[in-house]
Formats: C-alpha cells, structure tokens, sequence
C-alpha cells in the first residue's frame, strides 16, 4: 500500500498536512499565519516583574509578549549569588537527580521522557532544588535570560517558560543545561532496545552539564542515526548560543519550526514512498529538512503542480 505525505503550502496563511496510506488518512494537521506554534521556541527574554508572592517571575520575550517564569524553572546558573553558592546549588541539584536515577534498573522506564506531547512533560518534571534563596533574593528586575515556551498562551494567561532548555531532533533530545545525566523515553518498553539504546547514549560525546534522551521513534535506529542526530542538536545549540551572543532583548532565537519542519521530522518514516509539497517556498524549505535529518532520502520530496 502506497504512503504519502502530502504537504499543501501554496498560500502563506495557511499550511495544511495529510498523512496518507493508500486512501486512508493517518495523520492530519494544520497551521495559519495568526496562529502559529510558540511551543519550544527559544527566546532571549527580559524579567520584567519579580513577584514573591507567586515565586516567579513575569518576563518580556517579544512582541511585547509577557510570559509566566516559575522559580523551579530557574536554573541556578541566573541566580544573582556568589560563584560558590551557585556552583554548590547545580552540584546539589545534579546529585539529587542522579539518585532519582539510581533507582532506575535497565528494564524499568526511567524517569525521563523525549517524544513529543507526554514524555516532554516528564522531563520537565518538578526538581528537587535546595531552596536555600527565595526568587526576590536571586532574580531582579531587567535581568536578562534565555527561554524556552513549555506552554502556549491561554486567553488572558501567557505562555509558561523554562530556562532548562530542550532540543527536539527526529531521534533524540538534547537539554544543553541539564543536571540529569540523559537516557531513554519511558515509552520505550522493550528491555533489550532499553539496554542497546544507553549504551549508545552512554557512547555519545556529551559534554558535562548536558544530556541525551532518545526519543520513542529512536527505538529501533542505529548507533549511527542516533549519533548523526545528536551531532545535528550539538550544532543547532552552537548556533543558538552564537545568535544570543548576538542579540539584543527581548528577541526570538530559534523556531522550534514551523509545520512544514514539524512534519517531516515527526510525521515521515522510511515507509512513507513519497513526500509531495505544493508551493515553491514550501517545497524548499521540506527538501532543507529533509537534507538535515536523512540526506539519502531527499529524492522522495518530490514538488507538486497539478
């Protein structure tokens, strides 16, 4: 049965995205011009509030956008501290997460998550902190910080922000300021792919104060597919660190990426026999991505003009 994955971006309002096989739609989905994804976008943002007694911060993060910063999503790298406290408060934070890990036998799904939707919120899941510092105490006014949305805006509510950061690439996620020692999405339950999977992170090249998790689709890939996609992140976080430097706030540093890129990294597998695009800026921007994540497959993006 022929899959397809059919991707309609001729009008810039609206793109539009059909999984196919044969005749039965799998997947669908769809973004406008007005309402576009902030989800995982990185921004170069300033505190514009502290409040004590929420214990967060309100920061300004562009077009005049105000979001919601919990002081559990704070990393201790921001606090207004002395060196050696600070360094004593990321020491405490990555030995209590590395406990939580300890716990954690090869067969049992540990504590961390990367696939999309649920596992995102495992990583994020509430840290142990030594509360030695109330936020007032450590966060001011027109402090400047890099975050990332955890959650879209709701009504009147701003988007929630995190300045514990994570990169979703199609096989992996990589959080470039983590206290946890990375692993394997709990979704993946088959023991001898568990074991297989932490070697090959164990394998990886990452540097201290990061972490690896593989993702659900990464259950069955290779050593060489998980490390291409890991070298893939370690550049995106180059170049994210690179545009910061360069920046002023508050402003946009990555896109998480829009429906088009989202597509083919979450929607394609090597089962689907073609990808047809129609509209030229989409087209070019799938056959990018696609050259990114699996460059031998690039052949199957194929523009459509009927």
């Amino acid at each position: 049965m022929t899959k397809r994955l059919l991707i309609d971006g001729r009008q810039s309002e609206e793109t539009r995205v059909v999984l196919l096989s044969g005749t039965r739609i799998e997947d669908f989905d769809y973004e406008t011009e007005n309402r576009k994804q902030l989800k995982g976008n990185v921004y170069l943002a300033r505190v514009t509030r502290v409040e004590p007694s929420l214990q967060a911060a309100f920061v300004e993060y562009g077009g005049n956008r105000q979001g919601f910063l919990a002081f559990s999503e704070i990393h201790p790298d921001y606090y207004r501290i002395p060196v050696e406290d600070r360094e004593a408060l990321v020491a405490a934070e990555r030995e209590s997460d590395e406990d939580d890990d300890a716990q954690d036998s090869d067969d049992t799904p540990e504590t961390l998550g990367g696939e999309d939707a649920d596992d995102e919120e495992e990583i994020r899941r509430p840290r142990r902190q030594v509360r030695r510092y109330k936020i007032q105490e450590v966060v001011s006014r027109k402090q400047i910080m890099l975050v990332q949305v955890v959650k879209e805006e709701r009504g009147n509510k701003g988007a929630a922000l995190t300045t514990y950061l994570s990169l979703a690439g199609r096989y992996c996620v990589l959080m470039p300021n983590s206290t946890r020692r990375g692993g394997v999405s709990r979704k993946i339950t088959n023991a001898a792919d568990r074991k297989r999977l932490k070697t090959i992170v164990g394998g990886l090249d990452v540097q201290d104060g990061m972490a690896v998790i593989v993702r659900t689709a990464g259950a069955k890939r290779t050593k060489t597919e998980i490390a291409r996609d890991y070298a893939y992140l370690s550049k995106l976080w180059d170049e994210i660190r690179s545009r910061t430097l360069e920046s002023q706030a508050p402003s946009l540093i990555h896109e998480e990426g829009d429906l088009v890129k989202r597509s083919i990294r979450d929607l394609y597998t090597s089962e689907v026999d073609e990808v047809l695009v129609e509209g030229e800026n989409a087209y070019k921007e799938a056959r990018a991505q696609m050259k990114m994540l699996i460059p031998s497959h690039v052949k199957r993006v194929q523009k459509y003009d009927d």
